[in-house]
């Protein structure tokens, strides 16, 4: 029976947008005596704006009666958005060769993996060159006689003061993120098309994670938004991905850039501060979230980073605060580091 079949499939990030793949596909489908509705024939142009494209493309899908998924799709936000409504809308999903089978992917998903990624050597915009380490996947959770854990299934660890997240990340063999080390993380984040509602580097904002007020409470790791704007993760320059490094619950941050022995603010942030300089955007501009100006004090605190699950335009990976040290807030967790 000819069907009408709607094509989805990765195209950001690839040579020719993907292109070859997608007429590809149309060929087949035809060849079988569907009727192929392809994406590329529906935005020819190379240099098309992503939000105009998916408003067209989300128009075709709506006619159809399947889709075909390419190899890929599961990495790529708008094969995802679209193949979320195919499945809400009960279509039948057919698989090009060598893509992912969506039951697969929730499977993969489901399978524990390594609770720390490793983080790629990185030079920030001022010169200062950050080593290779490794960083928590999520924020850490509270396990058994106050030791840190890295879990997917497991709400982050907040209402936890400065020393207590210091204390419970040595006693699991790790150290409290340093500044430098966020933002060596911030800016791989912010150097990836993927990380990017636009769908390219300085197209639209940085993905700000749960910061919407859609949730009342710092939710698991495996929690995933009704909202395709509040997408919780990030995938570095070696492909690996970390989880609500913008929104979701603020992490302590250890302050080795104007910080004292122990971590905390110890003098203004001074106008060539890497904490407040380095971003690529303004303060509260494209995901970056808020920071503080040159010059504000705030010796004694400590440094909070990444923002939480209500705070707006706030959120983001380049997002900077300073609280209490001693306080213990439902809205800041912490992230290991080996």
């Amino acid at each position: 029976m000819k069907k009408r079949i709607y094509i989805a499939g990765p195209m950001t990030g690839h040579a020719d947008l993907n292109f070859p793949a997608f007429h590809a596909a149309a060929a087949e489908l035809r060849a079988l005596g569907h009727e192929a509705i392809n994406p590329a024939e529906i935005n020819p142009a190379l240099d098309a704006v992503w939000a105009d494209c998916m408003r067209a493309d989300l128009a075709h899908l709506a006619t159809c009666h399947g889709i075909h998924l390419l190899p890929g799709w599961e990495n790529s936000r708008g094969a995802s958005l679209e193949h979320h409504i195919a499945q809400a809308l009960d279509y039948e999903i057919t698989l090009a060769s060598g893509a992912l089978h969506p039951t697969a992917l929730a499977s993969a998903a489901a399978t524990t993996k390594p609770a720390f990624v490793t983080v790629p050597a990185t030079t920030l915009p001022n010169g200062v060159a950050v080593p290779s380490f490794q960083v928590g996947r999520y924020l850490c959770a509270e396990g058994v006689d106050g030791i840190a854990t890295v879990s997917a299934d497991a709400a982050p660890w907040v209402k936890i003061n400065y020393a207590e997240a210091a204390k419970a990340c040595a006693a699991a063999g790790g150290k409290l993120i340093t500044e430098l080390q966020w933002l060596a993380i911030a800016h791989d984040i912010a150097g990836q098309d993927i990380n990017w509602t636009g769908g390219k580097v300085g197209a639209g904002a940085v993905f700000q994670g749960l910061h919407l007020g859609n949730v009342d409470e710092a939710q698991p790791g495996e929690f995933i938004s009704d909202d395709a704007n509040e997408r919780r993760w990030h995938q570095l320059s070696n492909g690996e991905r970390v989880f609500d490094f913008a929104g979701n619950a603020y992490s302590w941050v250890f302050d080795d850039v104007q910080g004292d022995e122990l971590g905390l603010i110890a003098k203004p942030f001074a106008e060539d501060s890497p904490s407040i300089t380095t971003a690529p955007f303004p303060s509260m501009k494209n995901g970056m979230g808020w920071r503080p100006r040159a010059g504000s004090d705030g010796s004694g605190n400590a440094l909070v980073r990444g923002g939480f699950w209500n705070d707006g335009d706030y959120a983001g990976v380049f997002r900077l605060n300073y609280d209490w040290p001693d306080h213990r807030y439902d809205v800041v967790g912490f992230r290991c580091t080996k």
